[in-house]
């Protein structure tokens, strides 16, 4: 009778994936560069806004 009263409860490594914390691009890419492609792409747009 204590059998039909048990609670299972979910196991504790379940849904849970490691990954690799070192992983490193091998496209490296600074901040600044993106900063300043991102003035770029935002003078040209304002630049072909008011030409036409």
């Amino acid at each position: 009778m204590a059998d039909d009263q048990r609670i299972s409860l979910p196991s504790s490594q379940g849904g849970l994936v490691r990954y690799y914390d070192e992983y490193k691009s091998k496209i490296q890419i600074k901040p600044a560069h993106v900063i300043v492609l991102a003035v770029v792409v935002i003078a040209i747009e304002v630049f072909l806004h008011a030409t036409g």
